[in-house]
């Protein structure tokens, strides 16, 4: 299954460490985000990765096996960024912002799943969170799932912790079906020029997700408690929980990689 990591960001939380860098090329025990994330992609499979690049793009020129660029990265979001690789929204495609570092376990927890649409949620966010901000709810995001994990509401700013069943992470996984569907609602946000509410060219992952739950498609949440962390900002770079969490992984990651 070919991999699509979102990558064109400039990281301006986490200055002045990405005054000369992409954000995933931030080293956390001298070791980048992105290559982290790679080593845990590659111990399950060697399909190619395709990274979206943007500031600074000229550095992720060695890493994964193939470079799109978004030349509006200074004025554009994540969906925008996505659709710069339109031709490589084909077969089963793995999504992952490149922030983000995550284990084995619920990397495979995603592969697993047979939904067309589907999102790892962390049901263990409020540990976490608490241990990045001194109010959890700052920078959480609403979460509403059913009983069998099929998501209702994401991506919204939430106003209490009974909205936060758990926390969208940044990885999810299309199937071909879940691409099309997804490719066919951009192409009526770009006639219109907005989607949920936004313009298209600043609208989040979790609008479209959203986007696409209102009209009706199942998106899934595929529920995990292991180890992962994203590194938004200087206070996320330097903390313990950051490193102790990679160790972690990086343990898990056989020998041979």
């Amino acid at each position: 299954m070919n991999t699509l990591i979102l990558a064109a960001g400039e990281g301006t939380r986490l200055r002045p460490y990405t005054l000369d860098r992409p954000k995933c090329l931030v080293e956390v025990d001298g070791e980048s985000l992105i290559d982290r994330q790679i080593s845990v992609l590659r111990s399950i499979s060697n399909d190619p990765i395709t990274i979206i690049g943007g500031y600074r793009a000229e550095m992720l020129k060695n890493k994964g096996d193939n470079l799109i660029i978004n030349p509006n990265f200074h004025d554009t979001n994540m969906v925008w960024s996505l659709f710069c690789a339109k031709n490589e929204l084909n077969g089963d495609l793995l999504i992952s912002y490149g922030d983000i570092v995550f284990s084995r376990k619920i990397l495979q927890a995603l592969l697993d799943s047979d939904s067309d649409i589907a999102v790892t949620i962390d049901l263990n966010w409020e540990s976490y969170w608490t241990m990045r901000s001194e109010d959890p709810i700052d920078d959480a995001e609403t979460l509403k799932m059913d009983n069998n994990g099929i998501i209702s509401e994401i991506g919204q700013k939430p106003t209490s912790l009974k909205q936060i069943q758990g926390q969208y992470m940044g990885l999810m996984k299309f199937s071909h079906k879940g691409l099309e569907i997804m490719k066919s609602a951009y192409e009526n946000a770009i006639k219109s020029g907005v989607l949920m509410g936004k313009d298209i060219r600043n609208a989040y992952m979790t609008d479209m997700l959203q986007h696409l739950i209102e009209e009706g498609h199942s998106v899934q949440g595929v529920k995990v408690t292991d180890d992962w962390v994203e590194v938004d900002t200087v206070d996320d770079l330097k903390s313990k929980v950051t490193l102790d969490r990679l160790t972690r992984i990086s343990q898990e990651i056989p020998s041979f990689i």
